[in-house]
């Protein structure tokens, strides 16, 4: 962020400073005080805790200034307003408008994550690019993420989340991007907006804030975003494997062992990816960023080499070897479409040593309101197919399991559980050497704590 003054800052938020004080510069916007680097402005934040508590630890760090909602006998400059959460969202939108690099908005049920990345990795092989921080995807990290954007950031990508209608619009309001770019229409979130039309409505929010003269990169093998082509909505390009009208799609798809290998057809082009992470999906994700990075005129061979050398970020199917196991770390989050993607994967991952078996660790999926019962059984059954072992842990997952053993799995190999020790010590007592295990589940299920423990070594 380039040094911005006070006065500044109380012009773009409504708030007010002291006059002495109206010529401090700050040089980037935080709401963690454990995050904070010097020069930052530090804006605190009601929420579990009152970020209030926390200005003086900011102070500590370096901030240069907090914005608060009341002042405050700390020694550091003080902006005063009302809402410091709308301050925040205020101060990064009119920051942003300063900006004049191109923006790239990325959102969609699942692979919103990893296709960020990919996008990012491959325009930054032409463009000085920016992104999301770690998962700063709402309506708090997302202003962050741009009060660390520089003056000289030639591209900018944002990964936009939302559970709610009218999440959205905030964030795009924020965002301004150029380029829309939507993975896929799922049911994450249904609970809150009601039906996969509700999702597409929320989503499709995103588009208030393109910028006249923007273009939309859609996935045009779901129905919903295909027929849109009706509305006009704005130029808008299609990927995709099954539907031959989408403008960019991937030909003679091979799923391996860890990668997966396509034809690249669409906007003049035509060449061979290879993609370093498996599964369908992100073929997807793969196609989803070649159309953004052919649009910005990438060259074919960058986005070759980075491809091949593509590194997923944490927790999202990060495949590893640990001891005699080959671990599938999926933990972030879970839905059921991302759910069955990671099956799948299982499905095809190869263990080592003699007959290796392949063990679903998954936990509830969230969010899924009257869905939820329907689409836990058809992830059990999807896991009776695609796994040997399923341990299932959650209040929801009985339905899971109910589904693994209507689908044919044997009342010895699918395992519901509600305490995550218990689990640990089957799933030590039965795992051996060679087998393949998969660790997935929603967030708020912390099946991340499941797959440390069971590699925690034994005191």
């Amino acid at each position: 962020m380039r040094p911005i003054q006070l006065s500044e800052i109380v012009r773009w938020c409504g708030g007010t400073v002291a006059p002495e004080y109206e010529h401090t510069e700050v040089t980037s916007l935080w709401h963690d005080s454990r995050e904070v680097t010097p020069g930052g402005l530090f804006f605190a934040l009601a929420g579990a805790h009152d970020g209030h508590d926390y200005v003086d630890a900011a102070r500590r760090n370096g901030a240069a200034a907090a914005v608060v909602n009341r002042s405050l006998e700390i020694d550091i400059p003080q902006v005063l307003v009302a809402d410091t959460h709308k301050a925040l969202r205020d101060v990064a939108a009119a920051y942003k408008d300063t900006l004049s690099c191109n923006t790239v908005a990325i959102t969609g049920s699942v692979g919103k994550t990893t296709t960020r990345v990919m996008i990012q990795s491959l325009l930054e092989r032409k463009y000085n690019t920016c992104g999301t921080i770690k998962n700063y995807n709402n309506d708090i990290g997302l202003p962050v993420t741009i009060g660390q954007v520089n003056e000289d950031c030639q591209m900018l990508v944002l990964e936009m989340g939302m559970n709610h209608f009218g999440e959205m619009r905030q964030l795009t309001a924020i965002g301004r991007p150029d380029t829309v770019v939507i993975t896929n229409i799922g049911t994450m979130h249904i609970e809150n907006l009601g039906s996969r039309e509700g999702i597409l409505k929320a989503k499709l929010e995103i588009l208030e804030g393109l910028h006249p003269g923007g273009n939309c990169i859609f996935n045009g093998d779901e129905p919903l975003l295909w027929d849109l082509r009706e509305k006009n909505i704005s130029p808008t390009l299609y990927f995709g494997i099954e539907n031959m009208g989408c403008d960019v799609r991937a030909l003679n798809v091979e799923l391996m062992d860890g990668k997966s290998t396509f034809r690249l057809q669409g906007l003049g082009h035509d060449f061979d990816v290879t993609v370093n992470v498996s599964g369908l999906h992100n073929v997807y994700n793969a196609l989803a960023a070649i159309s953004v990075a052919l649009w910005y005129q990438v060259p074919e061979e960058e986005i070759q080499n980075t491809l091949q050398n593509f590194v997923n970020t944490s927790q999202r199917q990060q495949t590893f070897q640990w001891k005699d196991y080959t671990i599938i770390d999926d933990t972030y989050n879970a839905g059921p479409e991302s759910m069955e993607a990671a099956l799948r994967v299982l499905g095809d991952t190869k263990g080592t040593g003699d007959k290796p078996r392949r063990i679903a660790v998954l936990g509830d999926m969230l969010e899924l309101g009257n869905h939820s019962s329907g689409e836990h059984h058809r992830i059990g059954r999807v896991a009776a197919y695609k796994a040997d072992m399923l341990f299932a842990y959650g209040p929801q997952c009985v339905h899971m399991l109910q589904g693994a053993l209507t689908g044919g799995m044997s009342q010895r190999n699918a395992i519901h559980f509600l305490v995550k020790d218990e689990l640990v010590n089957t799933l030590r007592n039965r795992a051996r050497p060679g087998d393949v295990l998969l660790f997935k589940g929603s967030h708020g299920m912390h099946v991340e704590e499941i797959l440390k423990a069971f590699m925690a070594e034994d005191e």
